[in-house]
């Protein structure tokens, strides 16, 4: 595998950790998670890892920023996925949701020709290495209620917020 670089971001939510490749961003780690969650995650599927600031991590700190003042809707960073190819078909799928809108994890699994595999979407949401950028937080259950989200349902419920979407359920 290749070498991996990683910097933390002072975002209004906490502290981000953004990790990148040469291909482009891997990881990244949401406020209220840890910096060793972001080195075991490295260790895994990395022969190296620095800590060092590239400017692809530069470029996503400045995207997320933008995010967070509601002056972007969408990425153009570079993204490495690292994970199984259906994990893979889900994120790229969730990719497809428009900024301010919420799906139900039915909707993605009907979208990968799937239509039972609602609990197999919420795992690879789940494992969902880049959130935010891939907008896993715009999944919500069958009924329209918050559900699952690795940053905790509060940080959810600030990035829904963050996109103006208040048509969701606690």
């Amino acid at each position: 595998m290749s070498v991996a670089y990683y910097s933390q971001y002072c975002s209004p939510l906490g502290i981000i950790y953004i990790a990148a490749s040469d291909k482009g961003i891997c990881k990244i780690v949401l406020p209220g998670q840890s910096e060793q969650e972001l080195v075991i995650w490295l260790q895994k599927n990395f022969s190296k890892f620095v800590q060092k600031e590239t400017d692809i991590i530069k470029q996503t700190a400045s995207e997320l920023a933008e995010y967070f003042n509601q002056q972007r809707t969408d990425f153009t960073i570079p993204l490495h996925l690292i994970g199984t190819a259906f994990q893979k078909k889900v994120w790229k799928e969730l990719m497809k949701i428009p900024y301010g809108s919420t799906v139900s994890y039915g909707y993605i699994a009907s979208k990968i020709g799937n239509p039972k595999a609602c609990r197999a979407v919420g795992g690879a949401n789940n494992k969902n290495p880049i959130p935010i950028v891939i907008p896993c937080h715009r999944i919500v259950g069958s009924t329209g209620k918050l559900v699952g989200y690795g940053g905790g349902l509060d940080l959810k419920e600030k990035l829904l917020k963050i996109e103006n979407i208040k048509d969701f359920k606690k």
